[in-house]
C-alpha cells in the first residue's frame, strides 16, 4: 500500500512559526523560489507579512527558477491555515474544515494560476492578485502558497508501479494580511467533546476553536476524563508549546492506552492555558454502546492483544463440522429410499 507524505522535511522547515519563517532550504527539488517583497511588507521575514488597506488590490510575485535540464511544470495550490491536532499550523492542502468563525477565507481573497510551466533553466514570476475585503477587518487572514513539481507522464508510471513510500517535497510560503498593528485578544470556545479513533487508538478528543482573528502562542492544554459523579480520572494528559491559526479550531486527543472503550456518561475537564490567559471548561459527554463496540474493533493495540481467537476458531470448525454430519446423513437418508427392494424368486422343482 502506498503512502504518499507530503511536505516532509521542508514544510516542518518552513512552517516552524509564522512569525518568522526559515530561510530557504531547496533539498532534492529542481526549482527554487524568491519572494517579492512589496513596500507594504512588514518585517525582514521570507513570508509575506502584508499591511493592507480595506478594499485593496495589489499584485504580489514569486520568481520560480527551473533548474533542471528539462521543461518542468510547479503545481501552486493557495491554502488557509489550519490547526492539526497536535498543536501545529498547516498552511499546506487539509483535510480539517473550516471554523464557523471564519469571515474571510484565504482562497477566497488571493488568486493565482493552478500551474506554472517553466523551459529549462527559465526564471518566472508566480503573480497573485489579492483582494481585500471591503469592510474593515481587525485581525489577521492568514495562509499559504504550496509549490510542487508536477510528475512527468514517466514518473507517474513508476509511481504506480512503486511498493512503499513514496517522497513527495514541496515548498510552502507563509502570507499574513492584516490592516492594522493592533494585536486581537485571543478567544477560545470548547464546541464538544467526543470519542473516536487517533492514530487507529481508542481516543477521546475535545474539539475547541480559536474564534478571535489572531494567533493564540505558547499554548498548553491540559485535559482530564472521570467517570459522571466520579472524581477518579480515568485517563489524562498535559501538552505544551502548541499553536492555533486565526479563526481554527482543534480535534485534541486524549489517548486511552491501550484499554477497551466501555459505553457510559463520563465527564472531561479541560484547561487551556496562553501567557496570562486561561479557559477552563467542564463538558459531559456519553459514550454509546455502538460507538465502543465500533472503536474497539478499530483499535491497533486491542487487535495485537487478541491476536487469533481459538474460541471463534473452534466455534467456526465446530459449526462447519455439524453442518457436514447434518448433509452427510441427509445424503444417506435419501439414497435409501431411492433404491428398488429386491423380491426374491422361487425355484420350480
Amino acid at each position: 500500500m502506498k503512502k504518499r507524505i507530503s511536505l516532509g522535511l521542508l514544510l516542518s522547515l518552513y512552517i516552524v512559526a509564522l512569525i518568522g519563517f526559515s530561510t530557504p532550504v531547496y533539498a532534492n527539488l529542481q526549482f527554487t523560489y524568491e519572494t517579492v517583497k512589496p513596500e507594504n511588507q512588514q518585517g525582514a521575514f521570507e513570508y509575506f507579512n502584508l499591511l493592507m488597506q480595506p478594499g485593496q488590490k495589489q499584485t504580489v510575485e514569486v520568481l520560480l527558477t527551473n533548474r533542471a535540464d528539462e521543461e518542468q511544470t510547479i503545481e501552486v495550490g493557495l491554502n488557509g491555515a489550519k490547526t492539526n491536532s497536535n498543536g501545529v499550523l498547516e498552511f499546506g492542502p487539509s483535510a480539517i474544515k473550516n471554523d464557523k468563525s471564519l469571515k474571510y477565507d484565504f482562497k477566497d481573497l488571493v488568486k493565482g494560476p493552478k500551474e506554472i510551466t517553466l523551459a529549462p533553466k527559465e526564471t518566472q514570476p508566480l503573480k497573485m492578485e489579492i483582494t481585500m475585503p471591503e469592510a474593515s477587518y481587525e485581525g489577521k487572514i492568514v495562509g499559504g502558497i504550496h509549490l510542487k513539481s508536477k510528475p512527468t507522464k514517466k514518473e507517474e508510471e513508476e509511481n504506480k508501479k512503486a511498493t512503499g513510500v513514496i517522497n513527495e517535497y514541496a515548498f510552502v510560503i507563509g502570507m499574513v494580511l492584516s490592516e492594522s498593528d493592533t494585536a486581537v485578544k485571543p478567544e477560545l470556545k470548547l464546541n464538544t467533546v467526543y470519542a473516536g479513533l487517533s492514530n487507529y487508538r481508542n481516543s477521546i478528543f475535545a474539539n475547541f476553536s480559536n474564534i478571535s482573528a489572531d494567533f493564540v502562542n505558547n499554548m498548553t492544554v491540559e485535559m482530564e476524563v472521570t467517570k459522571k459523579g466520579s472524581e477518579a480520572v480515568l485517563y489524562d494528559i498535559k501538552r505544551a508549546d502548541m499553536r492555533m491559526a486565526p479563526n481554527s479550531m482543534i480535534d485534541f486527543p486524549l489517548a486511552m492506552n491501550g484499554d477497551q472503550m466501555e459505553a457510559g456518561d463520563y465527564k472531561a475537564h479541560i484547561v487551556v492555558t496562553s501567557g496570562e490567559q486561561n479557559w477552563t471548561w467542564d463538558k459531559e459527554f456519553k459514550i454509546t454502546n455502538e460507538e465502543a463496540d465500533k472503536y474497539n474493533a478499530q483499535d491497533v493495540t486491542l487487535i495485537q492483544e487478541r491476536g487469533i481467537d481459538w474460541k471463534l476458531i473452534a466455534m467456526i470448525v465446530g459449526g462447519v463440522f455439524i453442518a457436514f454430519l447434518a448433509i452427510f446423513f441427509i445424503v444417506r437418508t435419501l439414497n435409501k429410499k431411492k433404491k428398488p427392494k429386491k423380491r426374491g424368486k422361487k425355484k420350480r422343482k
